[in-house]
């Protein structure tokens, strides 16, 4: 049987495990916490993580909760099970739940046209514009490239709105065509948002407080504007620091509503998290009705194959992965997971689903911790699936630790050592004002006897330019976004100025796609 069509099996039939509600936690024997206190405190030393939340499930219950360290580093507040943290990622999930909700309702379906909902909505190939359905917002099929336009959505806070990223897709150029690979986005999570929100009557924040965190008790989740201390107990994101953790980014006491929600911008603690797992693997009859067998089945079936890599080969001996709606999925060891991971600055997240064991985890990290969540992953992951295989957390640090030098060895990232402050009469032949259809305004102008790049409508990515050689470049005033190179381009009889940009290193996130803008100048500087 062709391994798509058995997976699909596979998941009819682990769904339909689900008929009496389970005991929400058991007591583990003392030689498994032992086990799972060592694996945790292990990966905590190694990667000197600022704090952790970690659940286990096993035969849908609650077998482990562990949480260590700090919600700011040196604050004495400890991590505790309801400390918020942002999922990130892991909201993907959330926002098609809210959609499989409005499906079950009868309210939108998933191969409805986007336009239905939002007639506005263009891509930047009509055809693209008229044949894409709900279920392609989901997939990381689109044609965008990786990444793309997520400028709109990072470094928060921004000024650009749900609206200003509709209007933008349509400026976008694709990386590939419609339906072909898959390319993850967040862009069009957004635009799922938007679309629940349609067909749904309500906005987004309103709709998954009455949709989702409400039907599921999921209380402490939040989304939309709240308040830091009224809510109480929240993880703020880090960075090191000369071996310090140190927060970056911190909550101002209110909380503002952002445009990345749908994508990435819910936060939960971890006895909601561990609630929501239970939701997939061990459902209540209650929860059946909440959301229908055939809309799970759904969101947790292969729609686009991911290629698998060769380290993901080598560990988990994996055949086939796939993203679903909102989920990612694949063989380890012969048995079937699905799982999805959150990535912000300072924050990293997991959850990791085995619905054949109806077994599971979920942890949450507030801290740098790239790394650490691969290892933490694989670790838990082979608790299950390879219990008598002896690679621990420091076997497989090593192992990427290996990788990172032998990455580091051939990396085309240039030395910046030499790179010094743009001269302002350097540069006169190209300051001024820019645009780009997209992302919108900037200035490069003198200021202080430098230039300085600044965005209109991102008041976070502001930098100064750089001299290096004989290139340019721009140095972040945040040090957690990556700085750019700058190329000026000579204005012609069929265009002003032009401005591109691109990462220093080209294998860095994919969020901060500069390689998608194409800046015009519209004007001097004021």
């Amino acid at each position: 049987m062709p391994i798509i069509a058995k997976t699909r099996l596979l998941f009819a039939a682990a769904l339909g495990l689900g008929g009496a509600a389970l005991a929400h936690a058991a007591t583990p024997a003392p030689a498994e916490t032992r086990a799972f206190d060592k694996i945790v405190d292990d990966t905590v030393a190694r990667y000197h993580l600022p704090g952790i939340a970690v659940g286990v499930i096993e035969s849908g219950q609650i077998v482990y909760v562990r949480t260590a360290g700090e919600t700011v580093a040196g604050s004495g507040r400890k991590i505790t099970p309801q400390t918020l943290f942002k999922m990130a990622s892991n909201s993907k999930a959330m926002t098609t739940a809210l959609l499989g909700r409005l499906v079950d309702q009868g309210k939108l379906h998933w191969d409805d046209p986007v336009t239905k909902y939002l007639p506005q909505f263009r891509m930047h190939d009509p055809w693209v514009t008229a044949n894409m359905r709900v279920a392609d917002l989901l997939t990381h099929s689109s044609g965008l490239p990786e990444g793309g336009g997520d400028l709109m959505l990072w470094p928060e806070p921004n000024a650009f709105t749900r609206a200003d990223i509709i209007h933008g897709l349509a400026f976008i150029k694709p990386g590939y065509s419609f339906r072909s690979q898959y390319q993850y986005d967040n862009l069009l999570y957004v635009v799922a948002g938007e679309v629940a929100a349609a067909a749904g009557g309500a906005s987004y924040e309103t709709l998954m407080h009455r949709e989702v965190f409400e039907p599921l008790g999921l209380s402490r989740c939040q989304v939309g504007a709240w308040n830091r201390d009224a809510v109480g107990d929240v993880a703020q994101p880090h960075r090191q620091d000369n071996g310090h953790n140190v927060a970056i980014r911190e909550d101002a006491a209110m909380i503002p509503a952002i445009t990345s929600a749908p994508a990435g911008g819910i936060r939960c603690d971890l006895d909601d998290m561990l609630s929501w797992a239970r939701n997939w693997l061990v459902p209540t009859p209650a929860q059946l009705a909440w959301l229908s067998p055939t809309q799970r089945q759904l969101l947790q079936a292969p729609h686009m194959l991911i290629p698998v890599s060769a380290q993901r080969r080598a560990w988990d001996h994996s055949h086939v992965m796939a993203y679903g709606y909102g989920w990612r999925m694949t063989d380890v060891d012969g048995e079937w997971n699905v799982w999805h991971t959150g990535t912000l600055s300072g924050m990293y997240s997991m959850l990791a689903l085995l619905p054949d064991r109806r077994s599971g985890f979920v942890f949450m990290i507030n801290g740098e911790a790239d790394d650490a969540r691969t290892v933490l992953g694989e670790v838990l992951t082979k608790h299950f699936t390879a219990p008598d295989e002896k690679r621990d957390v420091n076997w497989y640090a090593d192992a990427l630790d290996r990788a990172a030098k032998q990455h580091t060895a051939t990396s085309s990232m240039p030395d910046t050592s030499a790179q010094r402050p743009a001269n302002p009469d350097e540069l006169a032949a190209w300051t001024g004002l820019y645009r780009d259809p997209w992302f919108g305004d900037i200035s490069l102008c003198p200021r202080d006897g430098k230039v300085h790049f600044a965005a209109t409508k991102s008041p976070k990515l502001t930098g100064t330019v750089m001299r290096l050689g004989t290139r340019d470049l721009v140095h972040w005033d945040d040090s957690g976004d990556l700085d750019a190179w700058l190329d000026f381009r000579p204005a012609t009889t069929a265009q002003p100025i032009t401005l591109r940009m691109a990462k220093l290193d080209p294998q860095g996130d994919f969020s901060s796609d500069y390689e998608d803008l194409d800046f015009h100048r519209v004007g001097g500087c004021h």
